[in-house]
């Protein structure tokens, strides 16, 4: 891709995951890693993990960090997932979806200071999935177009066309594309995954949250099998997951808490030597 730059050195990538509410976890592990001095050479992101990816790649900075996390304290679910009478509607017609998506394209658009991919301060690599169950990766072109088709959730959201392709959610294809990161040349992969919610005592209520759950659980499946696909050939390090959590990726009223949390869970994991030991699948699968 165009749009990622050569590095003598070991070249680094940031792998943000998606995960819908618990996007939050990895403002709070970004936050840790940047004061810890560790910067990428360019970044790659899926569904919500991409946002993150870009507002982050718009500004590597501890002040951009801090702006991304001002960003997600005043989130609101219907700052994403507006319920209106025609976007029920929609979900009837084919192609249609749950919610609206102009909510989310107006906080791209009042949120992110650059409107191109290939003008942000770091390479970004935004992956979503065409119909045929593809990862299709954008590294330049509008921001909120390949953003949007990243986060197409599907019944959630329509799918979104650029091109002559039909776009929805990267997690369809991988929803933490190491892969890519991997095939953009990146030697070393630090994953700022999102978790999901292991200490639920009963299922999400109403007719998305159950939906969202499953996702974040195919994540952790699909970063699990991808991380031991890598093995030898990439070094991979994965943020801490949040043990217990009991936070829906539906409800958006946790996201302070939940940065603190992952603050303080990656700035022990990196003093206990986190980005100098590769994690291993076997305890990404057992994380408790």
């Amino acid at each position: 891709m165009s749009g990622v730059r050569s590095s003598a050195k070991v070249r680094t990538a940031f792998v943000f995951a998606g995960g819908g509410s618990l996007g939050a976890i990895q403002v709070g592990a970004l936050r840790a890693l940047v004061r810890a001095g560790a910067r990428p050479d360019f970044v790659v992101g899926a569904s919500v993990g991409a946002l993150n990816a870009c507002f982050y790649a718009s500004a590597p900075t501890p002040e951009g960090v801090a702006a991304l996390e001002a960003v997600w304290r005043s989130l609101r679910r219907r700052d994403i997932f507006p319920v209106t009478m025609r976007g029920a509607m929609g979900a009837f017609r084919s192609g249609g979806g749950l919610f609206e998506a102009t909510s989310l394209r107006a906080l791209i658009g009042r949120s992110l200071a650059l409107e191109r991919l290939e003008h942000m301060a770091l390479p970004v690599c935004v992956v979503a999935t065409n119909l045929h169950g593809a990862s299709v990766v954008f590294s330049e072109g509008p921001a909120a177009e390949a953003l949007l088709a990243s986060a197409a959730i599907p019944i959630a959201f329509p799918p979104v066309r650029i091109g002559d392709q039909f776009l929805i959610d990267a997690a369809i294809a991988g929803n933490t594309p190491v892969i890519v990161a991997a095939e953009m040349g990146a030697e070393r992969i630090i994953v700022l995954q999102t978790g999901y919610a292991c200490a639920l005592d009963r299922p999400p209520s109403g007719p998305v949250a159950p939906g969202f759950h499953a996702l974040t659980l195919l994540i952790a499946n699909q970063l699990a099998r991808d991380v031991q696909l890598l093995d030898g050939k990439a070094s991979i390090h994965v943020t801490p997951h949040l043990c217990p959590l009991d936070v829906s990726p539906f409800n958006f009223d946790q996201s302070g808490p939940l940065i603190e949390r992952s603050a303080a869970a990656t700035r022990a994991w990196i003093e206990a030597g986190g980005l100098e030991r590769d994690t291993k699948a076997a305890a990404l699968a057992h994380p408790h």
